[in-house]
């Protein structure tokens, strides 16, 4: 019988162990250096993942106004996800901030919206890296369906997102 109590504690804390660390390397910063674009998933200051993304048509400078094809720059946050997106899943990031819509606003123009973190179309899912060929998105951040999966279980809503030039 001691035996067994000795095997359940045994189980038991390797099942911890495994939680502890599932929960760790989740995500909790996601930095998007559009110079270079690069994508890189954080824990603490532990690096998770970098991936090499495509950007908006128009990719220096920061968003101003909706349809001007830029990816915003600032900080932000994954406020949404959707499973049911048109470019297989997608991670919502929070833009426009008070400061986006307030600059919008002086120039007489709507922030936009609807800045994703995102995968491919199932039209154009065959393409993979291909994609990134080109700056080809209306100001979101896209990556393979294979990268976004991983992304999907990686970044929970919540996540702190920083996009820099």
């Amino acid at each position: 019988m001691h035996s067994r109590s000795v095997k359940l504690m045994v189980v038991l804390l390797a099942g911890q162990c495994l939680a502890s660390a599932t929960s760790a390397s989740l995500a909790d910063k996601v930095v998007i250096v559009k110079s270079t674009r690069t994508m890189t998933l954080l824990s603490g200051d532990k690096i998770l993942k970098t991936y090499k993304v495509a950007l908006g048509t128009t990719p220096t400078g920061p968003k101003r106004v909706e349809g001007d094809h830029k990816t915003p720059e600032g900080n932000y946050v994954i406020d949404q996800k959707n499973a049911q997106s048109r470019f297989h899943l997608s991670l919502h990031i929070s833009y426009p901030s008070p400061a986006d819509r307030e600059r919008a606003r002086k120039l007489g123009a709507r922030p936009g919206g609807a800045i994703m973190i995102h995968g491919l179309a199932p039209s154009f899912a065959y393409l993979g890296a291909l994609h990134r060929q080109t700056d080809w998105t209306d100001g979101c951040i896209a990556v393979t369906n294979a990268e976004i999966e991983e992304i999907w279980k990686l970044v929970p809503v919540g996540t702190r997102v920083e996009i820099r030039q």
